[in-house]
């Protein structure tokens, strides 16, 4: 049975009013009546709700983290939302904060979710776990000067807006060095996204890396629509495609089915390198060879830097880039070149 308010009370022989306001830290109540009242909650083991603790105060205690519009079942089931998650979820729980989720299916619904819970008062800031360009959202929280932190680089207002980032650019261009290293020249930048930064990034730090090397840089490959997906044997063909960098892991394994759809073998005819070091690098073999980005860290830092924001505490700084490493495992050999 679980312990309430007035049991509290009634241990400590007070009013159960004066409990709630110990729980809140009133001014009001003494310092040996808040002890006293502390000591018997830890004898009971009373663990006051936070909700309820918000609702008495009229503030709130919960911060909002955004996830992009959940509108495919690849993105749906994408491990590093759930990463994520976990980790701005363990760093709140030390600042003596809850998590509520914002989710839709569209940016519309996502926007009006958004608003909602600033509105109602149901979180003090935000996480936002993307980064699109023209974002409604980010567009309405600086308006209305809504505390938030960006996992992600912003596509404006840089010097402005906290955020939390890999070296999006670097990755792009190590993944690349990685397969120049292993004696391919033509490698494909193959993604299913044209809108986040994330993308841009990355391909730029491939087109970097390719140049850099006197090598043939491609226009990147999107598949998203079921039509783009008749397009993949063609690029390859006409490529000679050796080497494929996947935007992230999940992407890397549908890759790797078309791959092998088309009658090619991974990785001793085509390559494929990926982002993220999800779960999902292990799942199937061959094991993925990616580059690890640190989600953990993404989330513990993000969550850190939204409570000082929070609290009205200075940042030094606005951008906080977390470092990765390369794991090398069974999708990425060297290229056999035919002999003459």
């Amino acid at each position: 049975m679980a312990i309430t308010v007035k049991d509290v009370a009634h241990a400590a022989g007070v009013a159960t009013s004066t409990v709630s306001r110990v729980i809140n830290d009133h001014p009001s109540i003494s310092q040996a009546t808040k002890k006293k009242v502390q000591k018997v909650m830890d004898e009971l083991g009373y663990v006051p709700n936070i909700s309820a603790r918000n609702l008495g105060k009229r503030t709130t205690s919960a911060v909002g983290i955004i996830l992009p519009p959940l509108d495919s079942k690849e993105r749906l089931a994408n491990p590093f939302f759930l990463e994520i998650i976990e980790a701005i979820n363990g760093e709140a729980r030390t600042h003596n904060l809850t998590t509520a989720l914002a989710i839709a299916k569209d940016i519309d619904t996502l926007f009006e979710n958004v608003k909602a819970m600033h509105t109602e008062k149901q979180v003090g800031g935000f996480i936002i776990t993307y980064s699109v360009i023209d974002d409604p959202i980010i567009e309405y929280l600086r308006k209305h000067s809504i505390p938030f932190v960006l996992i992600g680089q912003p596509y404006d207002a840089l010097s402005n807006t906290i955020y939390v980032d890999n070296d999006n650019q670097l990755l792009g261009q190590q993944a690349t060095d990685y397969l120049i290293k292993n004696g391919h020249q033509n490698i494909l930048f193959i993604t299913n996204t044209t809108t986040e930064n994330i993308f841009y990034e990355r391909y730029f730090g491939y087109q970097k890396s390719m140049m850099m090397a006197q090598l043939n840089a491609h226009q990147s490959l999107t598949l998203n629509a079921p039509d783009d997906y008749i397009k993949f044997e063609d690029k390859i063909q006409a490529t000679n495609t050796t080497a494929i960098i996947a935007l992230d892991d999940i992407f890397a394994l549908r890759i790797i089915q078309l791959v092998e759809l088309y009658g090619y073998r991974v990785p001793d005819d085509i390559s494929v390198i990926s982002f993220n070091n999800s779960i999902f690098s292990t799942l199937t073999h061959p094991y993925l060879t990616t580059l690890d980005i640190e989600t953990e860290k993404l989330g513990q830092i993000a969550m850190h830097k939204l409570a000082n924001l929070i609290k009205g505490d200075r940042i030094e700084g606005t951008r906080f880039v977390i470092p990765h490493k390369l794991i090398e495992r069974e999708t990425v050999i060297a290229k056999r070149h035919a002999s003459k």
